[in-house]
């Protein structure tokens, strides 16, 4: 009597043959070790703060810039007792700013180019280092990083007050800082010396709050690593895209599937053990990851595997895909490149603030990366990530169909 072989029996014989080829792919194999080890030792090596105090360099020191600024403070209206506040007050520690005062331009030039460190100790003391000279930095010193600095006049506070004009006041950036850094402190200074000089603004801006749109995060930003945690996650579950196809390829190409096939196991068969296993090895993966670079909490811990197992099918239908369309292994290399470079926009998307651009909301990863940097970033659950679920699993019908029909249909012109 001829036995029947169950469909979950054959499903089962070849996971188990899928394990064999996938140990036996040492390329592969150690890419994937590489990825397991790396990713976490780069999100440990990345900042967990936010350095959100605006570093200014200023010449010469405000106790110089207050000198002989008496008389003409009295002439404007002030006091004596507003004028000894102005000498006693510690303009150097003043909430969002941080103040480094030199001596003289020269110093707070080589100061911004790199060739004088700054350090601050930790009784707050400013102490400078001439790298060029072999001077060693204080023990428990703090690096401070001046890009910016605006050099005054000796006089500049009097002479300003007593309506002179064409003062020279000149800002020094590093090359690396942000034009729109340069920007903010021009204006800063050129409405400062309106206001001293007695003259105010010929328009009238509105309280902050009534200009700040949407959630404002100032004095709780985030930081580079927990911007990088869900981009990290993307990326393991993206990688696997290349063994998979690698896999798939080679059975095709070797008619490895033909021989398959030749057994009571089925097409179907064959796919559905390829999806399994390339969706376990994917999610196992992101999982492995996740529990050693954190994110999961008591209310996210269902959504993030909801979009991690989402994430895994979706790639394993691309590399389902990649893997029947290339002809050889350079053709199966363009093809996977081919698909995942595009893929990979959104995920850089997160580190950059400001609204995605509407072609990068329609690639099928955008909803992916939404509900990861929601999840982990933002602490935000179902309710705010259901229509990104959904607007993903669309894309996962599309590819994961496109690529068992044109697997299906390879595997039956061989």
């Amino acid at each position: 009597m001829k036995r029947t072989v169950s469909r979950a029996a054959i499903v089962r014989a070849l996971l188990k043959k899928e394990l064999v080829s996938y140990a036996r792919d040492t390329v592969y194999l150690a890419l994937t070790l590489v990825v397991l080890i790396a990713t976490p030792l780069l999100f440990r090596a990345l900042p967990d703060r936010v350095e959100e105090d605006l570093v200014l360099a200023v010449c010469p020191p405000v106790s110089r810039l207050l000198e002989g600024s008496a008389e003409a403070l009295r002439a404007l209206g002030a006091s004596e007792a507003d004028i000894a506040r102005l000498r006693e007050a510690d303009l150097t520690k003043q909430e969002g700013l941080e103040l480094v005062e030199f001596e003289d331009e020269k110093q707070l030039r080589a100061a911004i180019e790199g060739s004088l460190q700054v350090w601050r100790t930790r009784e707050g003391k400013t102490v400078f280092i001439d790298t060029a000279a072999g001077e060693k930095r204080p023990k428990g010193a703090k690096r401070v990083d001046v890009q910016i600095g605006v050099a005054f006049p000796e006089r500049f506070l009097a002479d300003l007050a007593t309506s002179a004009r064409r003062l020279q006041v000149t800002v020094y950036t590093h090359a690396s800082a942000p034009p729109e850094l340069r920007h903010a402190v021009t204006s800063f200074v050129r409405e400062a010396a309106f206001q001293v000089a007695g003259e105010g603004l010929p328009v009238q801006f509105p309280d902050e709050k009534d200009v700040v749109v949407g959630v404002d995060r100032l004095g709780n930003q985030v930081s580079l690593r927990e911007k990088m945690r869900p981009m990290l996650l993307f990326i393991v579950l993206m990688m696997e895209t290349f063994s998979m196809a690698s896999l798939v390829s080679t059975e095709v190409l070797e008619r490895t599937v033909t021989a398959v096939l030749v057994t009571p196991a089925k097409a179907s068969d064959f796919i559905a053990a390829k999806t399994i296993f390339g969706t376990l090895v994917s999610l196992t993966q992101a999982l492995f990851v996740l529990a050693l670079i954190g994110g999961v909490t008591s209310q996210n811990w269902s959504l993030m595997l909801t979009v991690l197992l989402v994430g895994a099918v979706m790639f394993t239908g691309i590399a389902l895909l990649v893997g029947a369309a290339g002809k050889d292994f350079m053709g199966q290399l363009f093809y996977a490149m081919l698909f995942t470079v595009p893929m990979l926009i959104p995920a850089f998307a997160v580190l950059f603030p400001g609204s995605v651009a509407p072609w990068v909301r329609i690639l099928p990863t955008y909803p992916i990366i939404d509900v990861l940097v929601k999840a982990t970033v933002y602490g935000g659950g179902w309710s705010g990530s259901a229509g990104s679920l959904a607007y993903a699993a669309v894309w996962l019908a599309v590819l994961f169909g496109a690529g068992v029909v044109v697997l299906k249909r390879k595997v039956a012109s061989l």
